[in-house]
Order: structure tokens, then sequence, then C-alpha cells
């Protein structure tokens, strides 16, 4: 039988400065999902069709798909990826990163902006208005130029689903507040890197293992700006963590790893 071959997805992690230290925005999973039920995660998932059309990237700002295509080390098809992020975030924590023919970050601040990205969140998750149609319809580019690419991991072989994922960061736009779709997911917050870890050991967060990974990162910086400088890299090479017949967890570099072999059904992260 062949091996199921990973998805192309996307995700942002989106953050803030605040008192102590910076904070990420974290989704759960609704608890009745078929998938990562429950899970506390950053906005994300698969790439569509109409995330790599041409009419997308002609609305990316500051990026293009040849410039995309070579960070993330493939011959094409590279921008897909960023507009995936930006639509995501949208869609599953109303976080819009986009701007204006200035190049200004659009800000819901306003009560009948904010209920006007509202009304158009909710057709597009109700598959009634596209994504790139919201765009033209209030004059706005993807912020692509402000999402970082910092992490890229594949989803254990086994696997019931399989991604390959792009891993960004982003600044929180000022003027946004999140607001979780009450249908994928079903919670938001805003929490240090730290907390969430500390409430991962604890038992009360359930996260997957590139979740962790990437909280522990995040654990070392102060300030977004730091982060943003600290974390971007050349070369940022493919992790797939392989499961062990016991169910163990193992990661390139682990004892054990080149050993590893995932059984059918059971190569979920965790």
């Amino acid at each position: 039988m062949n091996e199921m071959i990973p998805l192309p997805a996307a995700t942002v992690a989106v953050v803030r400065d605040a008192h102590g230290g910076i904070e990420v925005l974290m989704l759960q999973r609704n608890l009745r999902s078929g998938f990562v039920a429950g899970v506390h995660l950053f906005p994300g998932g698969a790439v569509d069709e109409a995330d790599a059309a041409v009419e997308a990237a002609k609305l990316c700002c500051g990026l293009d798909d040849r410039a995309a295509s070579r960070i993330l080390g493939l011959a094409a098809g590279g921008l897909a990826y960023w507009v995936a992020a930006i639509r995501e975030s949208f869609e599953e924590a109303g976080i819009l990163l986009a701007c204006d023919r200035y190049g200004k970050l659009v800000s819901l601040s306003d009560e009948r902006a904010a209920g006007r990205f509202l009304v158009h969140r909710r057709e597009i998750n109700a598959g009634e208005r596209e994504f790139i149609a919201m765009l033209h319809e209030e004059g706005l580019q993807l912020a692509a130029d402000r999402l970082t690419f910092f992490g890229h991991w594949i989803t254990p072989v086994g696997a019931p689903r399989r991604y390959d994922t792009r891993f960004f960061l982003a600044a929180a736009p000022e003027g946004q507040e999140p607001l979780h779709d009450s249908l994928e997911t079903i919670d938001h917050l805003w929490v240090h890197p730290s907390v969430a870890l500390d409430r991962q050991r604890k038992g009360e967060f359930k996260m997957r293992t590139p979740t962790v990974h990437t909280l522990k990162k995040f654990a070392d910086y102060d300030t977004v700006a730091s982060l943003c400088n600290g974390i971007a890299r050349d070369e940022i090479p493919a992790i797939l963590p392989r499961i062990t017949r016991d169910g163990k967890r193992l990661l390139p570099g682990d004892p054990g790893y080149e050993e590893a072999v995932g059984e059918k059904g059971r190569g979920e992260w965790s």
C-alpha cells in the first residue's frame, strides 16, 4: 500500500509585546473535531487551490512567487503558503494581515469596519464568499512581507492525516482583536510561551509536538522585535518525527530515531 502523501499546509504564530515578555495567540480546537480535538494550537490549515492562483499572488505585498519559493526551497508555488497562512488567520482567528494601498495594516478598531469584516468572515467560512474577492472589495493586499518563515514540520508516517506544514511568525496588527470562529475553534487566548508550556506539563493544555517546540523557541525572547530578528534562518530543515513501537515520539538526532518506524494509525503528533 502506498504511503499517504502529506498535504501542503501553513500555520502562523501571531505574537505581541506584553508585560513580562511576548504573548502568542493560541486557539483551542473544537472538542468534537475529528482531528486534533481540544488541542491548543496556532491558526493554520491546508493550502487551498485558490491560495496558489495568479490572482492571489498579485495581491501579495513585497513578495513574489520566485522569492517565496526560494525561501522555502521549492521550485515554484511557495507564495501559496503565505496566502494560506494569512487566510487561515482571518478565517479561524479573525486576525487579518492585510494592508491598504499605502502599505498600512488594516485596523478594525472602528465599530463599523469591525462589523463589516465580521460579516465577510462569516460568509467566507460558510463558503458564500471568496477570500480574494473580499480583498478586492475592500481594496486590500496581503501583508506577505510581514510574515517570517521559521519552521517546517511533516506529520509522521502512519498518521491518519498527514501535512507538510510551513510555520510563519507575524506581529499582531494594531486595532485588531482575535475572535475564535466557534466552529473549528471554541476558544482563544493570548499567553506567554512559558505559561503555555507549564500548562501543558500540568495537563491543562493539550498541544502537538511542533507547537511545544515552537513555544520553547519563543520563550527565549523578551520582545517581538528580538524574536523576529533571532528566529529567522537561511536554511530551515524539514523535521519529520518518528514513532517507536511503544508510541514514543522521536525527532531527528534523538537516540533510536533512525531505527524507529511509525505504525499505521499511531503517527499523530502529540
